[in-house]
């Protein structure tokens, strides 16, 4: 796949480890909502991030969370911001990954997103969204504490955008005055559906999560050529 150039437009700060990126690509990019794009940080070292923004959008957005000790995402991260101080653009593959959203399908939707996960889920939202698709979507978001839970403003105007869409966040280690959902994501899906057997479920975050989600949502009633991951490629 030929890599394309891409000017860094803006990073900011999301939460004290997630940092928002846009790009600006040299040429428009073809993709499908849930596709990722690999950052060219070298010919030969590529790393994935899912596109939180949709196919629609002229500029690329990415969600990088590079906690302290999280070199991968972490270099991934300076590189971006030295090219952004030298003004130089980076080099991106666009449109990779097999979990894209299946916009012919009028099932109804499980959008499961642990931590930074969220950017995959989020794209598919707006472009479900943006489609005026009126079938059930409930978004599920999994952090470790709440403070992790940005986008919100969006997230609320994207539910009141049809009476259908759901957006329920999940916090593992709340504070006391949390009043949301506890626990882990992939079991408030299960405590809330008896049956998953009607539903396409996309899912992104850690393998591990993944991997947990999918026999769990399985053993629940759910098909697993409805289910949709690219973590399901390494595990």
């Amino acid at each position: 796949m030929n890599a394309i150039a891409c000017q860094v437009v803006a990073i900011e700060a999301l939460t004290h480890v997630v940092s928002k990126v846009v790009l600006a690509p040299a040429a428009p990019v073809n993709f499908i909502a849930g596709q990722y794009l690999q950052l060219c940080l070298t010919a030969t070292d590529k790393r994935p991030f899912s596109i939180a923004s949709t196919p629609e959008q002229p500029l690329l957005e990415l969600h990088i969370g590079a906690a302290a000790g999280d070199n991968w995402s972490g270099a991934a991260l300076t590189h971006l911001q030295q090219q952004f101080a030298a003004g130089e653009p980076v080099q991106v593959e666009v449109g990779l990954g097999h979990a894209a959203w299946q916009a012919n399908s009028d099932r109804p939707i499980v959008l499961l997103a642990g931590g930074t996960g969220f950017s995959y889920v989020h794209s598919i939202a707006l472009a479900i969204a943006a489609a005026k698709k009126d079938i059930p979507v409930l978004l599920y978001w999994g952090v470790k504490s709440e403070d992790a839970l940005y986008y919100q403003t969006e997230l609320a105007s994207w539910a009141a955008s049809n009476r259908k869409y759901q957006v329920i966040p999940v916090v593992q280690e709340p504070s006391a005055q949390w009043q949301g959902r506890r626990g882990l994501v992939h079991e408030a899906v299960l405590q809330d559906i008896v049956s998953l057997e009607a539903y396409d479920i996309y899912m992104a975050g850690p393998f591990a999560m993944a991997g947990v989600a999918r026999e769990a949502f399985i053993a629940q009633g759910g098909h697993r050529e409805h289910m949709f991951a690219d973590a399901f490629a390494y595990i």
